[in-house]
């Protein structure tokens, strides 16, 4: 359990890092690596979500 956290830490300080430094020139793309990269998180926390409930059950 410990790795999926600091697996999500590490995304999660991706996505500050990059909305801070690393900004694309066209707004419509940065706007869409946003959705993209956001999807992608709520994502794998959907999976660690279903992975926590899957050990609960065993």
């Amino acid at each position: 359990m410990k790795v999926h956290l600091i697996i999500f830490a590490v995304l999660i300080a991706g996505f500050v890092v990059y909305n801070f430094f690393f900004v694309l020139p066209d707004e419509r793309m940065h706007i869409l690596f946003n959705i993209v990269y956001a999807s992608v998180l709520f994502g794998y926390i959907s999976f660690v979500a279903f992975t926590v409930l899957k050990k609960l059950r065993k």
